[in-house]
This record gives structure tokens, C-alpha cells and sequence, in this order.
């Protein structure tokens, strides 16, 4: 490694005034979330333009599959990339190789058995799920389809974590709009054009994957500073490797319990039939913007908290942590704002049955309350896996979509009928970013040399 690339990482994450860095980081990562969620919207509103609420509920029922995979992969890539950073910043050059290698053949191991496993159970998987004989087939497809490029989900999840410990936050952010700008073209094409219907947006979804992940692999063979795919620094080392996992597991709790409560809720819904599961999948992508903006402003940053923890510069991890909740909380407030008011158009672009559509905004409204704060549960648990605190930021992602949401799924629609789903959701956000202050509280108090969320 020269000189030069060296300064690149060391003058973002330690020498850079803390609003200049903060912003360096969190706008490119939250430009590759919105294209996430632009993406992740993308299969629904074009299948939507088919007027067929089974294919759009087909979207959804399939969703918790795939957030498992996400969880999987979201666990490797988060915790690779807190642990490279934070090893980086230690100097330790050839450990971070030896990471970034480690976590590359693991995502495509995991990768080929989820398609093994997801081939092989479809239909029991689809039916556990709550897909009834309307919406079966529709999933079916889509399922399968997307189940083939399971290896290239993964990489793309995982790669475009691995790079932000490098720095490399613009190539972060090609990567996600080469795969997005493909997904977007093609959807039409597949869905409407060719008359796919659902089966196409999952075409065009493995072949967007395709291209991300394609791109990560060529940054990592031809730029990389602190990463490498060399099958020599895969080596496993069973210790590193659980640490890795274990600072990486609240991302993928949290991925894999939001696809257990996507699944316990459209069970729920079923009851209300075909139509209250098509609204609410059309309520969550309104509000999903918000929590995914708050959520990539704090992986942005994730990698410099990391560093900073391990450099032992307490200061400047402080003054991070400060700015991160002023930050979060103004823009999740602008936010709020911006869906409650033009919640009718946006469901609209999903739903084009007038009553789906009136059940969609009556949930958005429930779904909102608690976004100005959420971005202060987001702080806590990545300042927690940022400075090794694994345990503790694993016990704070189980509450918001296990221990609390499940069953206040459960209790708020027995109490409220169909609008308590929603009201739940609210419900879980506000207990859990109480939850992840106070953990972080007990941390500092409990001797954490780092004191920095004490003021907040």
C-alpha cells in the first residue's frame, strides 16, 4: 500500500473537520440507500401499473424470504466492515485482508445452499408464509426466479459493506446505481413490455444483483487498500470468524426478525383478505424511506466511529455522536412530513384499487408517528458495534422487531382490529429507541472508556 492510499482513509475518518467528514460519508451512503429503496420499489410499482392485487401481494408474501438472505448477508457485510475499519485504524493491514477474504467465501457458500434450500421447499415455504391459492402461483415465480441469484444478493449486500471500510464511498455508491439504473430499465421491459408480469421484476432484480456485485469485485481486485478475495488470505481463523458474526448480528437479527414480523403481519392481514396485505406492503414502502435514510446515515458512518474507536481518539468520537442525532433527528422530522402529506400519491403509484389504496393511507398515518426518532435507535446500535460492544447491540436489534413488535403485532390487532398492525409498528419504535439510549447509558456508566453518547 503507498503513501497516498493511505492519507485517502486516514484524512476522512481522523483528520477531516467532523461535519465535513460526517457528510462525506453519510450523503453517499444514504444516496446508495434511497437507490436501495428506489430499487427495493421499483418491482412493486411497476407490477402495480398491472392492476392485479394478487401480484402485488405476491411481492410482499415473498419479502421475508429474502429478508432472511438480506439478514445473512447484512450480518456478514456490517460486521466485516466495523471489524476491517476498526482493524485498519490499529494499523493492522494484513488482518483486514484476511477479514475482507473470509467474509467474500462465505457470502457465496451461504449463497448457493439458501438457492439449494429455497428450490427445494418453495411451496411450503410460500404457504407458512400466508400466500393463499390467489396469490401462490404469482409468488411462486417470483420466488424461484430470485432464489437462482441468491449468490449474486448476497455479494452485492456484503461487497458494497466491505468497501465502505475502505473508503471507498463513491465506488460504493457507483455500484448501487449501476445495479438500480439496470433494475429500473429492465423492469418495464420484463413486466409490461414482454407481459412477465411478476416473474419479470424478478429477472430484472438477479440481473441488477449481477451488475453490483460485478462491479465491488473489479474495485476490490483493482483498487483495494484494506480488502482482498485471494483465496490464501481466506484462511479461516474459527476466532476471528465468530467476531466478525458477532458484530455483525444485530444487522442481521434485525433483517431476519423485520422478515419474521413481515410474516407473522401478513398472516394477520389474511384475515382482512387480498387486499389488506396489498395495503400494507404499499404503506411500508411510503414509510420505508425514512427509516432507511436514518439507518444509511449511521452505516455511513459506521466506519468512522469504528476507526476512531480503535485509535483511542475519544473526542473526536463524541463530537460524531452529537452531530449524528442533531442530524437524524432534522431530517427525519423533514421527512415525515414530506410522506403524511403526499401519502396519497405515493400509495397510488403501487395501488390502483380504490379500496386497497384508502386501506393503504389510513396505515401510513400510524406508521409515521415515530420517524423523527428512530434515527436515535439506529446511533445506538451502531455506536455499539463500532466500539465491540456486540452482546450489547444484539440485545437492542431483538427488541425493535422481536421481543417488542411480534407481540404487540399479536395484542394491538386483537385490540384495534385491522389499523392495530400498524399501530404496532409505532408501538415497537418508540420502546426501542428508548431501549437503545438506555443500553448505551448502562454502557457508560458500567466503565465504557468511550462516554460519547452520555450527553445526548
Amino acid at each position: 500500500m503507498d503513501e497516498r492510499q493511505q492519507s485517502r482513509s486516514q484524512e476522512l475518518f481522523r483528520d477531516r473537520p467532523v461535519w465535513n467528514a460526517i457528510f462525506a460519508m453519510a450523503v453517499p451512503s444514504c444516496i446508495s440507500i434511497l437507490v436501495m429503496v428506489f430499487y427495493n420499489m421499483a418491482d412493486m410499482f411497476f407490477v402495480g401499473q398491472l392492476g392485479d392485487t394478487a401480484q402485488v401481494a405476491a411481492v410482499s408474501v415473498v419479502g421475508p424470504v429474502f429478508s432472511l438472505i438480506t439478514a445473512v448477508s447484512t450480518m456478514i457485510g456490517m460486521g466485516g466492515c466495523s471489524v476491517i475499519a476498526q482493524t485498519a485504524g490499529q494499523g493492522k493491514l494484513w488482518e483486514a485482508k484476511i477479514y475482507s477474504s473470509m467474509c467474500f467465501y462465505t457470502a457465496v457458500f451461504l449463497g448457493l445452499l439458501c438457492t439449494v434450500v429455497v428450490l427445494t421447499g418453495a411451496d411450503s415455504i410460500l404457504k407458512a408464509l400466508g400466500a393463499n391459492e390467489e396469490i401462490l402461483p404469482f409468488a411462486g415465480s417470483y420466488m424461484r426466479i430470485l432464489a437462482a441469484g441468491t449468490v449474486a444478493m448476497l455479494l452485492s449486500v456484503v461487497l458494497s459493506s466491505l468497501i465502505r471500510a475502505d473508503g471507498a464511498v463513491r465506488e460504493g455508491l457507483i455500484g448501487n446505481l449501476a445495479g438500480t439504473a439496470v433494475n429500473i430499465v429492465l423492469d418495464p421491459i420484463f413486466i409490461l413490455v414482454l407481459d412477465m408480469g411478476v416473474a419479470g421484476a424478478a429477472v430484472a432484480t438477479l440481473i441488477g444483483n449481477v451488475v453490483s456485485s460485478s462491479f465491488y469485485l473489479w474495485y476490490i481486485l483493482k483498487k483495494a487498500e484494506y480488502l482482498s478475495i485471494r483465496p490464501f488470505f481466506g484462511n479461516y481463523r474459527l476466532k476471528e470468524f465468530f467476531h466478525i458474526l458477532a458484530v455483525g448480528m444485530p444487522n442481521g437479527i434485525s433483517s431476519l426478525l423485520a422478515g419474521a414480523a413481515s410474516a407473522f403481519s401478513n398472516q394477520l392481514l389474511s384475515a382482512y383478505g387480498t387486499d389488506a396485505i396489498a395495503a400494507m406492503a404499499a404503506a411500508g414502502k411510503t414509510t420505508m424511506v425514512i427509516s432507511m435514510l436514518q439507518m444509511g446515515i449511521c452505516m455511513g458512518v459506521q466506519p468512522m466511529m469504528a476507526y476512531n474507536y480503535g485509535a483511542g481518539n475519544k473526542e473526536r468520537l463524541q463530537e460524531i455522536l452529537k452531530k449524528l442525532a442533531i442530524l437524524t433527528l432534522l431530517i427525519g422530522s423533514a421527512a415525515m412530513l414530506g410522506c403524511f402529506f403526499g401519502r396519497g400519491a405515493i400509495i397510488g403509484m403501487f395501488l390502483k384499487n380504490a379500496q386497497a389504496a384508502a386501506m393503504g393511507e389510513r396505515l401510513v398515518i400510524f406508521l409515521l408517528i415515530a420517524s423523527p426518532v428512530i434515527g436515535w435507535y439506529y446511533i445506538g446500535t451502531n455506536f455499539l458495534q463500532a466500539s465491540g460492544n456486540a452482546a450489547a447491540a444484539t440485545v437492542v436489534s431483538l427488541t425493535r422487531q422481536g421481543i417488542i413488535l411480534i407481540p404487540c403485532l399479536y395484542l394491538m390487532n386483537t385490540l384495534m382490529g385491522f389499523t392495530g398492525i400498524a399501530a404496532a409498528h409505532t408501538a415497537a419504535d418508540v420502546l426501542s429507541v428508548i431501549i437503545s439510549l438506555a443500553v448505551c447509558r448502562m454502557k457508560n456508566k458500567a466503565g465504557n472508556p468511550h462516554e460519547a453518547l452520555s450527553h445526548q
